[in-house]
């Protein structure tokens, strides 16, 4: 079975329902796309929480190593890493109860999104989060 993303109706309900971001690959490096685009959902109101190992802060919100370091849930996972990490990624998502997951354009693992979406996971896939909430009109509520 193919993976297809949820329609444009979902994903705006989606980017509106969610507050906090977990960025998973948020580089410090304003020149890297993954800084350029969580400064624009910031910009958009959203709360950013960066996920990187050996970095203390970016877009002066405190840094995690992972996913299991954060003291708490986050809305949302967007990921910002190569696919072959997605699948664990994705067992992280699982273990600790994560409800979305969004992995950026680029970004493409059909069977780790199938197993996420198996999870219950609502999963958005090859898509930029800035550029759909943008595009949609879409910002926390």
């Amino acid at each position: 079975m193919q993976f297809t993303n949820p329609a444009p109706d979902e994903i705006y309900r989606l980017l509106c329902e969610v507050h906090n971001i977990a960025v998973v690959g948020l580089s410090p490096n304003p020149a890297r796309p993954s800084f350029h685009v969580a400064q624009g959902l910031q910009g958009l109101g959203y709360r950013i929480i960066p996920v990187r190992p050996m970095v203390d802060e970016a877009l002066g919100e405190k840094a995690y190593p992972d996913l299991e370091s954060l003291p708490e849930l986050p809305d949302i996972v967007d990921v910002f890493r190569a696919a072959e990490h997605i699948p664990a990624i994705v067992e992280s998502c699982i273990r600790l109860g994560i409800k979305n997951l969004w992995l950026q354009e680029g970004v493409i693992h059909e069977a780790a999104a199938q197993r996420a979406r198996e999870a219950g996971i609502t999963v958005v896939m090859d898509r930029c989060m800035w550029r759909e909430a943008a595009r949609l009109g879409a910002h926390p509520r």
